[in-house]
């Protein structure tokens, strides 16, 4: 059976007033003109406050946290076969800020994405660096060997990612309990 959705009645002793088009708390300041208060607010930033538990800056859903830590793999491997012949040492030091990044960055409800993400944006950042022969074979077999000669950084990133991971959910539980 349908229900119908009633609605209250339109109050008609308003629709004269000048007033009855504007907000509550627009309506409450006197002896301000309208272009005054429009002014005002564009004259200001709107900021949203941050949300206990939240870092401000980017918000990062767990997709997008997950693809910007990838993408940004991937460049620094291009970066790091380029400018210093595949060292993977200095890819495994730029993975760790790229991790505290990505964790920082992403979403309160996306937190445990973070630690998931960055070991998979680690290996496909591992492609340009990682040496082997020729053809797929090859790569995939450098790819291997970059993965577990290289497992110290990976380990020492996805913790990274996770420590703060739980920091920032310990922050938001400790807020939310004073409220």
């Amino acid at each position: 059976m349908e229900q119908r959705r009633r609605r209250p009645p339109n109050d008609a002793r308003r629709r004269g007033t000048p007033s009855a088009s504007l907000p509550s708390q627009a309506r409450r300041r006197t002896g301000e003109s309208r272009s005054a208060r429009e002014t005002d607010r564009a004259a200001r930033p709107v900021t949203r406050p941050v949300p206990p538990g939240e870092m401000p800056g980017p918000r990062l859903t767990g997709l997008g946290g997950g693809l910007f830590c990838a993408a940004v793999m991937l460049l620094l491997g291009f970066v790091d076969q380029l400018l210093f012949g595949a060292s993977l040492t200095l890819y495994g030091v730029l993975f760790l800020p790229v991790c505290a990044l990505t964790a920082l960055w992403v979403r309160g409800g996306d937190l445990l994405t973070a630690p998931v993400v960055v070991p998979i944006a680690f290996a496909v950042g591992l492609f340009p660096v990682a040496e082997g022969g020729s053809g797929l074979r090859g790569r995939l077999m450098g790819l291997v060997t970059g993965l577990a000669t290289q497992a110290g950084w990976l380990y020492a990133g996805t913790l990274a990612a996770g420590v703060t991971v739980l920091v920032r959910r310990a922050l938001w539980v400790r807020a939310r309990r004073r409220v």
